[in-house]
């Protein structure tokens, strides 16, 4: 008898086992890459091998040895990033997840001898959990959900990084650009400070005006530092984005944002892209999907939570008799007198209903925020268009006529400086715009395909385990 149930036993494992998962060559990266590429057209790599980290050194130091566009930060930042690669581990270990629920749980063998007075007793068991080799199919469907959940994490960690990425190099560039303006803007105040200061010496100049003038470059110098650390700061998170130290602090970057583009895009099915391809949204279904599997798991089991079989063999050696053998099984089993799992039901019930609610208000909150971020790109586009168009153009014709008419003696050289602090600012202003804009434009690729700042989705790993029975069966 024991002899059969052991060997039942090993038949069950191996038809079990037949069904395990195995370890994936690229430890998941193939959808992880599948889909940023559809989302941001670039390169992802898990680096997991010294040859690996040479290519990734390799192709970074590529990049660098040019002046950097925001798509070449953007991949260098991909590759070179180690807490995207710290997110491709827990990758990783989802995956050894994955392929331990998907494992029967191993027999457990016991042997015992006991002997006295010349009398002597050897038992050998072989036990088996049959409820957690009945319910490894269901287990093992749910746990390829959430690895399919956590593909999923590691693709939207690597979206939420390309987009700080762009916002960052976008500011960063935006500063320089303010910086190299107001250097200029202050070597003029400094001489027309030093202008005024001569003229109240001969008399040609009030305090008033004076003053005026020396506030306006103490003014320009107090602006101009704190554009230099602003551009300081926003270089080094971007050069922390990017992951470099040492040489590679050097990189270069334009001195100016690019122009605005001819005219902006339209999008009039905002909303149904965003709700399809966003990433934060695809990972809550996911949830959803295995807490329901969970749930009827849950439900099955509610009675019988522990199912042992044991296939037992006695052999007792007598001094007054001849030896003999016993054989027989022994089945454990939990009588659901107290607890007859309503608890977990309702626990599981209550978490499912809890994913669902939130899934549809991340879904509410998707349309929403796709909206948003159309009109605040429409809106950054015609403003910076209307600088660039309008008030720019006026700004040097002015210009070019304050100077005709200072030529011809018709103003002095005080009303040509008030008409170039009046230009300054509106040199500032446009910046400003096109830097906006910009980020709004970033801003809106992460409100379609994911990758803005965690919002409503998290991973509760106390919230989960709850919906699903305990490991081998609920024990």
């Amino acid at each position: 008898m024991t002899r059969h149930l052991a060997r039942g036993l090993l038949v069950i494992t191996a038809l079990s086992v037949s069904g395990c998962a195995a370890f994936s060559p690229d430890g998941g990266m193939t959808t992880v890459s599948d889909l940023t590429s559809h989302a941001i057209n670039k390169d992802v790599a898990f680096v997991r091998t010294a040859e690996g980290a040479r290519a990734v050194d390799a192709r970074v130091r590529q990049l660098l040895s040019r002046t950097l566009g925001a798509d070449a930060a953007v991949q260098i930042a991909l590759l070179n990033n180690k807490g995207l690669q710290a997110a491709y581990n827990e990758l990783a270990l989802a995956e050894t997840d994955l392929v331990e629920q998907s494992l029967p749980p191993n027999p457990v063998f016991s042997i015992s001898r006991i002997s006295g007075n010349g009398a002597s007793e050897i038992e050998r068991q072989v036990v088996g959990d049959i409820l957690a080799l009945a319910t490894l199919p269901f287990r093992s469907d749910i746990a390829r959900d959430r690895f399919r959940g956590a593909q999923l994490r590691a693709a939207l960690a690597t979206l939420r990084l390309a987009a700080d990425v762009r916002r960052a190099y976008i500011r960063t560039v935006a500063a320089n650009e303010m910086v190299v303006l107001l250097t200029d803007a202050k070597a003029t105040a400094e001489s027309t400070a030093q202008l005024a200061v001569k003229l109240g010496e001969t008399g040609s100049l009030n305090k008033l005006d004076q003053a005026r003038e020396q506030v306006f470059y103490a003014e320009t110098t107090a602006d101009l530092a704190t554009a230099r650390q602003t551009a300081a700061s926003a270089r080094e998170r971007l050069a922390r984005l990017m992951g470099l130290w040492d040489d590679g602090l050097d990189f270069r970057l334009p001195n100016a944002l690019p122009p605005l583009p001819r005219r902006p895009l339209a999008l009039p099915a905002i909303e149904a892209d965003a709700v399809a391809h966003r990433i934060d949204l695809q990972i809550a279904r996911l949830e959803l999907a295995a807490l329901a599997k969970a749930l009827n798991l849950t439900e099955a089991t509610r009675f019988v939570t522990l199912l042992d079989l044991a296939g037992m063999s006695r052999r007792t050696q007598d001094p007054e008799g001849p030896p003999f053998r016993e054989r027989g099984f022994d089945v454990q089993f939990q009588i659901p007198i107290f607890d007859g799992g309503e608890v977990r039901v309702r626990q599981a019930a209550e978490t499912y209903n809890f994913a669902f609610n939130r899934l549809t208000e991340r879904a509410v909150n998707v349309r929403s925020e796709a909206r948003d971020a159309y009109r605040v790109y429409r809106s950054a586009y015609d403003i910076a268009g209307h600088y660039q168009r309008e008030i720019i153009p006026l700004r040097k014709i002015i210009t070019e006529e304050m100077q005709l008419r200072f030529s011809s003696m018709q103003v002095d050289i005080f009303a040509l400086l008030t008409e170039a602090r009046q230009r300054l600012a509106s040199l500032r202003g446009a910046i400003d715009a096109r830097q906006r804009f910009f980020l709004a434009q970033a801003d809106l690729q992460t409100a379609v395909n994911g990758g803005s700042a965690p919002a409503a989705i998290s991973d509760n790993p106390t919230t989960i385990a709850a919906a699903a029975p305990a490991d081998g069966g609920g024990h």
